[in-house]
């Protein structure tokens, strides 16, 4: 009996050291990690060949569709999927203010101001003018990825509602709905949210559902 109760203190006191042993070890990092690490610490290397692929990037056409994503950790965080139905776009718009175009017939002195439009961010116009590119897509999400002196480049995730591969997966298939057409150009994405204040919730930010619905609830 003493045999025994020895043999199973030994194992019992293996099994404990060994479970120690796997707290005491640090969780091992996917590669999804390390490569938002990379684009987070901005290491000279990385900042030389972003450098260069902008230069490519400003000889292009502003929207553009490319074979697979730039940052595909942030795509795959944001929905993308390496399947049939996923489009990448990369829109290159330029910095500086976004201006309206000035109209000299008709019009009054006052209502030929060129002043900047500041309600929509870059993000969202990029979301906006790779919708317009690609019709009978709709936007999914978008991400930052970089910016030089003259041109801010942003990544558009579209999905082809019509395509059985994206009906069929559970996940995405709510974007095949009536209800989310042409998403982005009512403002429902994450980026049109966070321009239209959408966020938060408070009582001083009268923004819900939207501005033009708040100022007519007084009629």
């Amino acid at each position: 009996m003493a045999e025994k109760q020895k043999q199973t203190g030994k194992i019992i006191g293996k099994e404990i050291k060994n479970k120690e042993a796997k707290v005491a070890n640090p969780s091992v990092k996917g590669m999804y990690f390390y490569i938002n690490k990379l684009w987070k610490e901005h290491s000279a290397e990385h900042i030389l060949d972003l450098r260069k692929r902008m230069i490519g990037w400003r000889a292009g056409q502003r929207v553009e569709k490319i074979e697979r994503p730039t940052r595909i950790d942030k795509a795959r965080a944001l929905g993308y999927k390496a399947k049939k139905g996923f489009v990448i776009a990369r829109v290159t718009i330029g910095r500086g203010g976004r201006k309206r175009v000035r109209i000299n017939k008709k019009r009054k002195t006052k209502r030929q101001s060129v002043k900047k439009t500041l309600k929509m961010s870059y993000r969202w116009v990029a979301e906006e003018r790779a919708q317009n590119k690609f019709k009978n897509l709709e936007v999914l999400n978008s991400y930052y990825l970089g910016k030089d002196g003259k041109y801010y480049f942003f990544e558009v995730i579209l999905v082809d509602p019509n395509m059985p591969e994206i009906k069929s997966d559970k996940h995405i298939n709510w974007i095949c709905s009536n209800k989310n057409k042409k998403r982005v150009l009512r403002g429902l994405t994450f980026a049109a949210k966070k321009s239209r204040g959408l966020l938060q919730k408070s009582r001083q930010l009268k923004v819900r559902p939207s501005l033009g619905s708040w100022r007519g609830k007084g009629k």
